[in-house]
Order: C-alpha cells, then structure tokens, then sequence
C-alpha cells in the first residue's frame, strides 16, 4: 500500500468507527485496553490523528509544537461522529498537500516521516476499531490484504530503532543472542522473521526455517500480536516450535494497550 491508499483506507475505517461509537455511553468499558473506557478510545483515536495532521501538514521536523496541540474528545458522545471524521478528512488533506520525501519528524529513526506516518495511522486505526468491535458487540472485518498491512505497521514499528531506544523494558525484555520467530498470513501476501540480538530487533520479510512459526489468517495474526485477541480464542493459527518463545514475544507486545 502506499500513502493514499493508507489515507484513504483510514478514512474509511474512522467512519466506521464513528458510526459504531455515535451516542454511545462515554464511560463503557473498553476490554482489550482495560484502562480506558469508550471515550478514552475515542479521544486518543481522533487526537492522534489530528496530530499527526499538524506534523505533516506543518512539515515538522521537531514534534514538540504537535504535541502541545493536542486536541480532546468532545465530552458529548453525539458529537463523536462528526469530530472522528472531521479529523480523519484533515489527515488525509495534510497526506495529499506533500510527498513521500517531504522532511517530516519520523520517530522511528528511518527519516521517512511521511510514508511512517501514514502506515502508523493506518495501523492505529486498524487495531483501535477491533477495541471499539469488543467494547460494543460489533462484528470486526478487515480484509486480508489490509490486515497485512496493518501487521506490517506494528512490526516495523516496534522493532524500529527508535522504539528500542527509547522504551527500555521492551529493549531489556527482548534482547536476545539469535532466536527468531517466523510470522505468515495465509490469505494474503505477507511474511515477517524477527530475530532477537543483543541490540535490537532485526526484522525480515523472509520464508525460513525458525525457532518458532505462527501461520494463519492475517486478520487472526493480526489480533493476537496486537493482543487484541488471546492466541486460544484464534483455533485457525498454527503455531510450530517453539510456543514459549512466541508467548514471551506476546507477553511484551503491549505498546498500545499501555497507552
């Protein structure tokens, strides 16, 4: 996928997301992030995204005036849906008005901002419409291809060079001397090794033999490394090897839940 389909594909699924959340009680629970409720999701959701409108569309190379533009959730839950898609439209009219080399701060230590960020907020989306589907009873869809997508996000980004260095119990927690876990979507084109050393993360798009695989539907794949979804709620993924070591690389993919 590249920066507008990114764009457009958030677009779609914020207002999705919008329709779901639209009058919904502000204070229902949200159980795959059991420290916030629906108007948690919400603000964190649409204020993301309008700050990395700012970014982009200011062309920042330094986050620190996007950050103290942070913009709340209206208290009123009626108003979600009209401020959710107000800020996914801005978002992508900011994506629209640069290009892939524009400078643009990339917290991931690549110096790529503009394609990082349009991956981040298509990955952010995608994981955070599954927390609204869990909190409301909603059906959670996603295709295949854009579940690949959306995996791709959140492996890049957490074994990113910028995400060791700056969250040092993940860093400790997974530094490793080789061992390296396979991850394959079966439904869509999409093949991860991650292999854990002594200072970093390295992460490929290969097929090879691994200490561990994990093989099946993207959007299943999707939810458990995301801990969307518990690895024995999730029968179509198998899991070959060494079961530990992927449990250990779940127990420590809890980027956004701890936000």
């Amino acid at each position: 996928m590249d920066t507008s389909a990114y764009l457009t594909a958030v677009v779609e699924q914020t207002r999705t997301l919008a329709e779901w959340v639209d009058n919904q009680d502000e204070s229902a629970p949200v159980p795959t992030c059991p420290k916030w409720t629906l108007a948690d999701l919400v603000d964190h959701v649409g204020a993301t995204q309008r700050m990395v409108t700012m970014l982009v569309g200011g062309r920042m190379t330094d986050p620190s005036d996007a950050f103290a533009g942070y913009v709340p959730a209206p208290a009123d839950s009626a108003e979600w849906r009209t401020w959710l898609n107000d800020g996914a439209a801005e978002a992508k009219q900011a994506f629209d008005s640069v290009t892939d080399d524009t400078p643009v701060w990339d917290p991931s230590g690549a110096d790529a901002g503009v394609p990082f960020w349009s991956r981040r907020l298509f990955g952010e989306i995608s994981v955070h419409r599954a927390d609204a589907a869990a909190a409301l009873g909603k059906d959670y869809e996603l295709e295949p291809e854009h579940a690949a997508g959306a995996i791709e996000d959140w492996l890049d980004t957490m074994t990113s060079r910028g995400y060791w260095e700056n969250k040092p119990d993940f860093a400790k927690a997974m530094r490793g001397d080789g061992q390296t876990l396979h991850f394959h979507t079966t439904d869509a084109a999409g093949e991860w090794l991650a292999r854990r050393e002594p200072d970093r993360v390295a992460l490929e798009h290969s097929h090879t033999k691994a200490d561990v695989a994990v093989r099946g539907p993207a959007t299943d794949l999707l939810l458990v490394l995301s801990r969307r979804r518990p690895l024995a709620e999730a029968p179509q993924l198998e899991v070959l090897g060494e079961r530990a070591l992927f449990a250990h690389w779940i127990d420590h993919m809890d980027w956004t839940t701890d936000t």
